[in-house]
């Protein structure tokens, strides 16, 4: 933008412009080409070379600024090589000095075979145990994004893993249920221990050789990953007197500017508004400090004339043949934000038709009841959840409302969607829920009711071939959906009896509710989501 701008990058580490999200997909065997960690989409890698040829600025790598001199605007720095120091004044100055993975305080925790995910070296390292394939056993302590995609790295390799969560989910920007149905997909690939934190790691002559958990289990093992989040470096900016947040990252506003107006905070070391809620929050996402990243580079060079607005905290997780992602706020988070009078739905049906080998999505749509605005959604399956998860994210910054969403424009066609594509089914199913034609019950509730013995009758309305294959076996009464009308006299004599039907996803079970309330009958209730989203153990 200014061919006469003198700009300079300071650099910790050896390498520059790391694809840090990659790390799992490198370490797993995806691809083995080191250097595509560090390319442009030419294809050329990011090195010193590059910077200077391409953009004309210098690079300083294996150099560490240990601080800054607001009132004389300089800089202090380390050479890590040579161990020579030096200055080098600023007129503008960007702090993008990330974050360092968390390490539980538990004894042991330094001995060798105990690393995080985080740098480009510490998939160098996994890489490296992937690609010897001596270790056999490992165990991945945290359940969120890294540790699920650590799992299927280290699984890909062959290595026998236990995955440990302290707390009683996997994904915690997932609500319960939706988080359940992942946690039953991974345990079906690697062992899975919730609600248990480390105690500490044993270890002999100074190497790894098991996790202790808090409830006394010791786990043998070579190998022990830990992914519990992330902490904003922002030592540099504390100590130059720079504006920290309640968050724990640095204070920046809309110009990513910080409390010194010559001085920008970008990336994971930031603190930014979460758009729904106006809450400030950390959002370690690369896609992000890539877009911070250019809002600075403009108001750096023509002053502060664009604004980087906040998040919505839009995620994906790769989850071996499974997908998990979410936008906006879940049920959980809305509630602890304090918004109260929302409204929720769950849908399960296919990404396109089953003659086109559609696979199954299952989502959770959250919306304000009064103003019908979507506020948030989660999507998981096999299908095309990253489709599910962009339109949603684009109708909440847009701030559409559900009946918006109902008759929104996709693309269709058989090989890439249902004709009522599954994001506008599940605006349908909100629309009936908030109109009062469609009366829910969530797996959570159903199962909860089911175990304290309340008087429900419960119908599945498949047909019985379908019954035999699969059935949740919870005392349910097999009536197909095409026998109803004739069979009516099989239902309780008492109208105002509580039913509950289903099907596979349960649009059947919604058909059955609609004939059951033509006919009288008055606390009909359809299980959102079918058999498809039941979180639970099944009888077959």
């Amino acid at each position: 933008m200014d061919e006469n701008a003198e700009i300079t990058i300071f650099q910790k580490a050896s390498d520059l412009s790391m694809a840090s999200c990659g790390y799992p997909y490198y370490v797993g065997g995806y691809f083995d080409d080191r250097s595509q960690l560090l390319c442009s989409p030419a294809g050329v890698v990011r090195d010193s070379k590059f910077f200077w040829n391409a953009k004309k600025i210098t690079t300083k790598v294996l150099t560490e600024v240990n601080s800054i001199d607001r009132k004389n605007k300089q800089i202090f720095f380390t050479d890590l090589t040579t161990g020579e120091t030096g200055t080098a004044s600023y007129d503008k100055l960007v702090i993008a000095t990330g974050a360092t993975a968390r390490k539980p305080p538990v004894p042991g925790v330094e001995l060798e075979g105990i690393t995080t995910l985080q740098s480009i070296a510490d998939a160098d390292y996994l890489r490296k145990i992937k690609d010897e394939g001596v270790i056999k056993r490992a165990v991945v302590i945290g359940g969120g994004l890294i540790g699920i995609e650590t799992v299927e790295a280290l699984h890909l390799a062959g290595i026998d893993i236990t995955l440990v969560e302290l707390l009683p989910q996997l994904l915690t920007f997932l609500d319960k249920q939706m988080a359940r149905l992942v946690e039953r997909y991974v345990q079906t690939k690697v062992n899975v221990i919730l609600r248990n934190g480390v105690a500490s790691f044993l270890g002999e002559n100074g190497k790894l050789t098991a996790v202790k958990l808090q409830d006394g289990t010791e786990i043998p093992c070579d190998l022990a990953v830990v992914a519990i989040g992330v902490v904003p470096n922002t030592k540099l900016a504390k100590d130059a007197g720079l504006e920290i947040g309640e968050t724990g990252g640095i204070r920046v506003d809309s110009f990513m500017q910080t409390s010194d107006p010559d001085i920008y905070a970008v990336g994971d070391c930031v603190e930014i508004p979460q758009l729904i809620t106006g809450k400030p929050v950390i959002a370690p996402f690369g896609d992000l400090a890539n877009l911070q990243g250019r809002v600075v580079g403009v108001n750096l060079i023509k002053g502060n004339e664009v604004t980087f607005p906040g998040t919505i905290q839009t995620g994906i997780c790769k989850v071996f043949d499974y997908v998990a992602g979410s936008t906006g706020l879940s049920e959980h988070h809305a509630l602890k934000a304090g918004i109260t009078g929302i409204e929720t739905v769950i849908n399960a049906s296919l990404d396109k038709p089953g003659f086109m080998n559609g696979n199954l999505l299952v989502s959770k749509l959250i919306v304000d009841k009064q103003s019908r605005r979507i506020l948030g959604a989660q999507v998981i399956g096999p299908g095309d959840v990253s489709k599910q998860v962009a339109m949603w994210a684009m109708a909440i910054q847009g701030g559409l409302t559900v009946d918006e969403m109902a008759n929104a424009d996709l693309p269709y066609a058989p090989p890439f969607s249902l004709a009522i594509d599954h994001s506008i089914a599940t605006a349908h199913i909100m629309q009936n829920k908030l109109d009062g034609l469609f009366r829910g019950i969530t797996a959570e509730e159903l199962h909860q009711r089911v175990r304290e013995k309340e008087p429900l009758w419960l119908l599945d309305v498949r047909n019985p071939n379908e019954f035999e294959q699969m059935r949740l076996g919870i005392g349910e009464r097999l009536i197909p959906l095409g026998q109803l009308r004739n069979r009516l006299n099989e239902l309780p004599e008492d109208k105002n009896r509580e039913i509950i039907t289903w099907c596979k996803i349960s649009l059947r079970g919604y058909e059955a509710a609609l004939i059951l309330q033509a006919n009288g009958y008055t606390r009909v209730k359809v299980l959102e989501g079918g058999i498809a989203a039941w979180p639970y153990a099944r009888e077959r």
